[in-house]
């Protein structure tokens, strides 16, 4: 009984698995582990370098802005303007407007230059008057000083124009102080004292 046993051979117990299948399993298990990982991992950042060393100190660019010192440039001036005149053996006062075009040099020796027209009403008698200068001025003592020179047109509603001519001196001092004598044709000479309020609307 014993010898049967033995001729019938080596016992096996249970199946053996392939390797094959073994092998599947594990490229399995190593496929899906480095996926977590990879879902898992931090998404890397690239380091910029550091900007290269200033080889010279920096500069700044001129500014556009003029500096509130400097009044050079061109200008329109517009303002009210009023007078105290003797023409035709008598007093009265007048009292208009004035537009002036300049060009302003305060360092140079002729300043102020350009033109201003203008027009009054006299207040007592009837009709106004019209001008038309050329506007010279300089620097004195830290002041602008200057002069006009122009034409006059004396109306009236009761005549026809009077043509004349007229010839001044104005100090900028804020306001612009004024003197000026002419002539008007059948009326003789005038003279006159008054003020002028230069508004700036527009520089360039």
């Amino acid at each position: 009984m014993r010898a049967e046993v033995k001729s019938l051979g080596p016992l096996v117990r249970g199946m053996k698995s392939p390797r094959g299948v073994s092998r599947i399993l594990a490229c399995f298990l190593a496929l899906s582990t480095g996926g977590l990982g990879y879902a898992n991992a931090e998404p890397q950042t690239a380091t910029a370098p550091d900007a290269p060393p200033r080889s010279a100190p920096p500069a700044v660019g001129r500014s556009a802005l003029r500096p509130a010192w400097d009044l050079d440039g061109t200008y329109v001036w517009l303002g009210p303007t009023g007078a105290a005149s003797r023409i035709d053996a008598t007093w009265d006062s007048t009292f208009g407007g004035q537009l002036a075009i300049v060009r302003v040099r305060e360092r140079s020796p002729l300043g102020v230059i350009g033109g201003a027209a203008g027009a009054s009403l006299w207040t007592e008698r009837e009709g106004g008057r019209l001008w038309l200068d050329a506007v010279v001025g300089t620097r004195v003592g830290g002041r602008m000083l200057g002069a006009t020179v122009g034409p006059v047109l004396e109306l009236s509603q009761l005549s026809h124009p009077r043509l004349g001519a007229s010839l001044g001196v104005w100090a900028f001092l804020g306001v612009t102080p004024f003197a000026r004598v002419g002539y008007v044709d059948e009326l003789g000479g005038f003279a006159e004292v008054g003020i002028h309020l230069a508004l700036p609307v527009l520089r360039r």
